[in-house]
């Protein structure tokens, strides 16, 4: 029955809960990490590759960024329609096509015959399949994990940092062994094992594609609609009672307009179509605000600002700071161990201990996110008085480590609007990132084509990142509260559902 089918779950409650935190989740697991490893590994490391950009096609510092920034932006921007995608079509289709995507771009970069053809091919394709891929493999791994969700997510992440650090010293070898396009043709062709990890991803939860298509072949039984009227909006699968969600209401309304119109066809009326039609819209419009209510919310508000001057100032150091080095003459060429290997390696530590910290019940997330963007202001601030590689060296690990602070978006996130919130309000605030990300390097490339000197833009890089710090640090504290609210919320009832999180990075 199509009342058993809404809840978005090919399994009852009571066997899903056997899979759960073990078996073949750790399977997915380990499938997840090389998926995000092999998509991010390219992207992560992109600073290798730009000054081989910047000899080839003889453009601009500001256009060319562009290329880096793009990847790494356009996943970000577009993380609801990924998460759209995973939704309604399952991580193991995703992630086919994104590998599909990934390889593509990677391969087809390879030819490209100036900076706006690589705009496209790496900046855009490349940085859709990501999106999907992070998407995908978010969701699928949340599938199968509920009390250990945080390890095993925390583990999935840290597939991009590890990917990052390994590809900067791999693709720096192979531009040497085979030159730029060699290079990007290997890469692509190593991104197609995406499709192989898919197999792996074996789904818990049944896609809200195929929810619509069984409940089109069972349009046929006459007293389906009779029981369940289209007002009702409970169930009982199993045993208990539960509310359905706003998404899970939608999904119903698509099917049963798809049954009513075919038992009604032979006498549809005019009446009956604005009848449907209001469903719609009465659905559509209790998403719409159930998506705005929390862009009330001060701190949620404050956080979307600081994430945008984090991304708009601590992003362009991946991709410049190899050209930094070379443009002060600190080194004769890329090193054995890149910056941009350190970075990402650093970062992958900074997700495991800030995301460990989040946990101590006496630190205030908030404000410990406020940290990382005091401290990775200040270490940007910093670069530009360098002298020697190795300050460069530790600069790179500050930098990466507090930038480990994309641990704690979906976990400040949940404590501020609650989980039910959690996909719209983090798709809003990925979004801000992402526009960011997309601004960052073009703008410290244009004041370096400008000045001629790196030093104007990581001032410019670290004066946003304390801002936002600041910015964050004043809009949470307690003062601004004229009485002191529950931040877990007691109405919220949180779940292994993992449909409500398909988007978290």
């Amino acid at each position: 029955m199509l009342s058993c089918n809404i809840q978005a779950d090919s399994m009852s409650p009571q066997s899903s809960k056997k899979v759960l935190d073990g078996g073949w989740g750790w399977v997915i697991v380990v499938a997840c990490f090389m998926a995000q490893f092999l998509a991010y590994g390219s992207p992560q490391s992109v600073g290798v590759l730009y000054p081989e950009w910047l000899n080839t096609f003889q453009e601009g510092k500001g256009m060319t960024a562009w290329v880096g920034s793009l990847v790494s932006g356009v996943g970000l921007i577009a993380s609801p329609v990924c998460s759209a995608c995973v939704d309604n079509f399952g991580a193991r289709p995703v992630t086919i096509f994104s590998g599909v995507m990934v390889s593509g771009g990677l391969m087809l970069s390879a030819f490209a015959p100036n900076v706006q053809f690589l705009i496209f091919s790496y900046g855009i394709v490349v940085g859709l399949g990501c999106g999907l891929v992070y998407a995908a493999t978010l969701t699928i791994t949340c599938q199968y994990f509920d009390k250990r969700r945080g390890l095993a997510l925390g583990i999935v992440t840290t597939g991009t940092s590890v990917g990052g650090f390994l590809y900067a010293t791999a693709q720096n070898e192979l531009v040497a062994l085979f030159g730029l396009n060699g290079c990007l043709l290997i890469v692509g062709a190593l991104a197609l094992n995406l499709i192989a990890c898919a197999g792996f991803m074996r789904p818990l939860n049944m896609p809200g594609y195929y929810l619509k298509q069984k409940a089109a072949l069972e349009r046929t039984e006459e007293q389906l609609f009779e029981k369940l009227p289209a007002d009702n909006l409970k169930t009982t699968p199993g045993a208990g009672e539960k509310t359905l969600t706003i998404k899970d209401l939608l999904i119903t309304i698509d099917a049963k307009d798809i049954t009513v119109t075919e038992k009604n066809k032979s006498f549809m009326a005019g009446s009956a179509i604005v009848r449907i039609i209001k469903k719609k819209h009465k659905a559509y419009s209790k998403y719409m605000n159930s998506t705005a209510d929390f862009l009330h919310d001060r701190n949620f508000m404050a956080l979307c600002i600081a994430i945008f001057l984090f991304t708009l100032g601590a992003f362009p150091p991946v991709l410049f700071m190899e050209d930094v080095a070379l443009s002060e003459g600190l080194t004769d060429g890329v090193s054995i161990i890149p910056l941009v290997s350190i970075v990402a390696i650093m970062t992958g530590v900074g997700k495991l201990v800030l995301g460990i910290l989040a946990d101590v019940i006496w630190i205030n997330s908030l404000f410990l996110y406020a940290f990382t963007l005091l401290g990775t202001g200040t270490a940007l601030l910093l670069i530009p008085i360098s002298k020697t590689y190795i300050e460069l060296q530790v600069l790179s690990a500050v930098v990466g480590f507090f930038s480990g602070n994309w641990s704690l978006t979906s976990y400040i996130t949940t404590r501020i609007v609650g989980l039910d919130n959690l996909t719209q309000a983090h798709g809003i605030l990925m979004f801000f990132g992402g526009f960011g990300i997309m601004i960052g390097p073009p703008v410290v490339g244009w004041f370096f084509d400008w000045t001629q000197s790196y030093d104007l833009a990581f001032y410019f890089s670290g004066c946003s990142v304390l801002l936002g710090g600041v910015t964050l640090f004043l809009c949470t504290l307690p003062c601004w509260d004229k009485k002191k609210v529950d931040i877990d919320r007691p109405d919220i009832q949180y779940t292994s559902n993992c449909d409500k999180i398909a988007s978290v990075a």
